[in-house]
């Protein structure tokens, strides 16, 4: 049998989720006793300085039996994400306009006089 066919029998159904330099692979495939399992592959597009580029694949096989657990723990997860930090990405690598602003503390030589640094309050005005 060649190469072609064993991989057609071995893929039963598969997803992609193309999400920048990333892509993930969700892929039904059976195993010899032909009973089903899950991979779940991570392949990210690395680019060199010279214009050349490579993947790196990272692959997780889930089985039948992890089903369950796997996904309440997944659901578990996801959830406490979006629900402490919301839906909105927050990431340089995302957003091109994100700055991240720095509070330093000032030098002697950067120290900026009193008066600047808070605003003057009449307690009459409160």
């Amino acid at each position: 049998m060649r190469e072609n066919d064993m991989l057609e029998k071995d893929e039963i159904f598969s997803k992609v989720l193309r999400a920048g330099r990333r892509t993930y692979f969700f892929d039904v495939r059976a195993t010899k006793a032909d009973d089903y399992y899950i991979t779940i592959t991570e392949s990210k597009k690395f680019t060199e300085a010279d214009g050349s580029f490579h993947f790196k694949k990272h692959k997780i096989y889930l089985y039948k039996e992890d089903f369950t657990a796997f996904a309440e723990i997944l659901d578990e997860m996801t959830s406490y994400v979006l629900n402490h930090k919301g839906e909105e990405v927050i990431s340089e690598r995302h957003q091109k306009d994100f700055k991240k602003e720095f509070i330093s503390e000032p030098s002697e030589e950067t120290e900026l006089p009193q008066s600047s640094m808070f605003t003057d309050i009449e307690f009459d005005d409160i």
